[in-house]
């Protein structure tokens, strides 16, 4: 798997429950496209966690690089289904930082 990593804060006003369904928006519109496996949104708890990341992470898995880039690809075509679901996740966001990790060892990893 490889895992597309997001941490983000939300705009001053955002309503915590709002941002939780724009992900499942946005995400569910890539799932059901068969660009994305799956996906986990966390929040940070009692303030605990690294300095400067955000107080929400996103985990967003691929079954493989090929997979990722299909996502990347659907955002990219800007249709208004897609444009409309992910500014509703983009609009309401800051302080974005990402990274991409992979389980260890994985299948290519020679022994």
């Amino acid at each position: 798997m490889n895992l597309y990593e997001i941490w983000v804060d939300l705009v001053p006003g955002t309503p915590d429950l709002e941002f939780v369904a724009a992900v499942e928006g946005w995400l569910g519109l890539l799932k059901d496209r068969g660009t994305v496996e799956s996906w986990r949104v966390s929040r940070r708890k009692f303030g605990f966690g690294p300095e400067g990341l955000g107080e929400w992470h996103v985990s967003i898995e691929f079954r493989d690089l090929a997979q990722m880039d299909e996502a990347f690809h659907h955002a990219a075509r800007r249709t208004q289904d897609v444009e409309e679901a992910h500014a509703r996740v983009y609009r309401i966001v800051t302080n974005y930082k990402s990274g991409l990790y992979r389980d260890f060892p994985d299948p290519e990893r020679a022994q």
